[in-house]
């Protein structure tokens, strides 16, 4: 077993993406520029907000992070969205989830201007990312192909099984690992709780993306021996063990998952660092007039 450690995987990405913006900073004048929009006080939102913005500088990128009161409206999110869409200065704008409930997330995703969706929820994004065209990949998603080319995996050939089926990661994962490409050129069937064969479909897996959202859900009775496993899930629970008060666990049973295992990802370290650096590709992507012109 070796882990795909995404610490360096990450470290050894966004040092590439440090020259490119300083070579950009260098040509225009200006810094790749990234809001984000939080509203609320969700503890899960907090951190990843602010190692969003952390990674930003660290880069060399501009970043501004605008924060709302569980009771902004919908109509008022949405005029700001409106007002950044406008704003030529800024490069990429996400709006952190979860929201509350009497906001549509739909409605704010579709909102957001395709041009500056870096996480790559739009609609326009998904169907150009279906037809192979050049778009935004959804970050998580775009942050595992990005570690796969890191460990120099091929993938060709593999049998790919994702498990989830979320338009956030687990249906863009499908496609992108059957697409003509490397990685991808996999066969791959797409689960989710659903599934009434799930652990005979996952034991005949070269590859399990594990992305349902649930501790644990993938145990070592539905991995085949040296299958490359990478588990996407964070699960937050409180522990008085922590200094953070709580603990995080993956959607794959790591410790009796990776004796079986060639590769795998940890929880934390893995994935959710990679879904960071897919997010500043993006937004270097849409700085340089590389996606949409």
């Amino acid at each position: 077993m070796q882990l795909l450690d995404g610490k360096f995987a990450s470290e050894k990405i966004k040092q590439e993406i440090a020259v490119e913006a300083a070579d950009f900073l260098a040509k225009s004048g200006r810094k790749p520029h990234l809001i984000a929009i939080l509203v609320g006080n969700d503890g899960g939102s907090e951190t990843y907000v602010a190692s969003k913005m952390k990674n930003c500088e660290k880069v060399g990128f501009q970043s501004s992070l605008i924060r709302y009161e569980v009771t902004v409206t919908e109509e008022e999110l949405l005029q700001k969205i409106e007002e950044i869409n406008q704003d030529a200065g800024v490069d990429g704008l996400i709006v952190q989830l979860p929201l509350p409930k009497h906001i549509d997330p739909e409605k704010v995703t579709e909102k957001i201007d395709y041009r500056k969706d870096v996480d790559g929820f739009h609609p326009v994004n998904l169907g150009r990312m279906m037809r192979n065209l050049p778009c935004f990949i959804p970050a998580t998603p775009y942050g595992i192909l990005l570690m796969l080319q890191a460990y120099q995996i091929d993938t060709t050939g593999k049998h790919c099984v994702v498990v989830g089926r979320s338009n956030i990661v687990g249906s863009p994962m499908s496609i992108l690992m059957a697409r003509n490409a490397n990685p991808g050129n996999c066969t791959v069937t797409l689960t989710h709780s659903k599934t009434a064969n799930l652990k005979e479909l996952a034991l005949q897996a070269d590859i399990i993306v594990a992305a349902i959202g649930k501790k644990n859900f993938v145990t070592a009775d539905m991995v085949k021996p040296g299958a490359i496993i990478i588990d996407v899930g964070i699960n937050r629970e409180t522990s008085d063990q922590t200094k953070s008060g709580y603990k995080l666990y993956g959607d794959v049973d790591f410790e009796n998952v990776a004796p079986k295992s060639s590769w795998i990802t940890p929880v934390p370290g893995g994935v959710g660092l990679m879904t960071i650096v897919g997010l500043l590709k993006n937004t270097l992507a849409s700085a340089k007039g590389e996606i949409y012109s």
